[in-house]
């Protein structure tokens, strides 16, 4: 990248890959890391960076021993979605504890970062709130979203 992004450079790429993926020009694989790096002129790490945003999007998944790869199946739920969806399935109501990393870790066999991601985007999205020393509690509940 020739200049500095005001944005953050790895959402720009992680916007790029999107793309990419969404008009199907990597369908079947994707680039390697060092690759990605070459075409972006950045260092690994904010290549990962975006990986991990494609991740939790549900739009890639890492393969341990093979690296980055398309998620399987087009129509994935993204582990966002997923954890929005708790709070119904667990028929939780405004103040009620939301369930603590380790068990949405264990529910969605995602690792503690990614549900970490999805935590703090549900915190900014108003849904959930953090009280110290008390775990996360329902703020509001999730407006229903028509799925096709």
């Amino acid at each position: 990248m020739p200049e500095a992004s005001p944005r953050g450079t790895y959402l720009v790429i992680a916007e790029a890959l999107r793309n990419e993926l969404e008009e199907g020009q990597g369908v079947d694989a994707l680039p390697s890391e060092a690759d990605m790096m070459r075409s972006h002129g950045v260092g690994r790490n904010t290549v990962r960076r975006a990986l991990k945003v494609l991740e939790v999007e549900g739009l890639v998944e890492s393969a341990p021993g093979i690296g980055w790869r398309v998620a399987r199946g087009k129509h994935r739920r993204s582990l966002a979605e997923r954890m929005t969806d708790v709070i119904a399935e667990d028929s939780l109501s405004v103040g009620d504890p939301y369930p603590s990393e380790a068990k949405l870790c264990e529910r969605f066999g995602a690792s503690r970062t990614a549900v970490r991601r999805v935590l703090a985007q549900m915190e900014g999205n108003g849904l959930l709130a953090t009280v110290h020393g008390k775990g996360r509690t329902v703020r509001a509940l999730p407006t229903p979203t028509v799925r096709p």
